[in-house]
């Protein structure tokens, strides 16, 4: 639970930090909705970077019978 948390958060980190470059690099100056503006370029590369980087975690293996689980123990799966 611990690594996907960090994860997440490295993720909206690094995505704001990519948001703001490109604002400062490739932005426009008027008439865009997302690169006209530091605030929302960053906002909205911190929202996509903890999209990807959530993306990331392991899957959970659930079952639905607990006949099932004993015998996935015991094989040592």
């Amino acid at each position: 639970m611990k690594r996907v948390w960090l994860l997440t958060a490295g993720g909206v980190l690094l995505g704001a930090a990519g948001g703001w470059s490109y604002w400062y690099y490739f932005g426009c100056t008027n008439g865009c909705a997302i690169t006209s503006s530091p605030l929302n370029s960053s906002l909205y590369g911190a929202f996509m970077g903890g999209l990807l980087f959530n993306s990331f975690k392991r899957p959970v293996m659930v079952s639905t019978s607990s006949s099932e689980n004993e015998e996935a123990t015991r094989v040592g799966h």
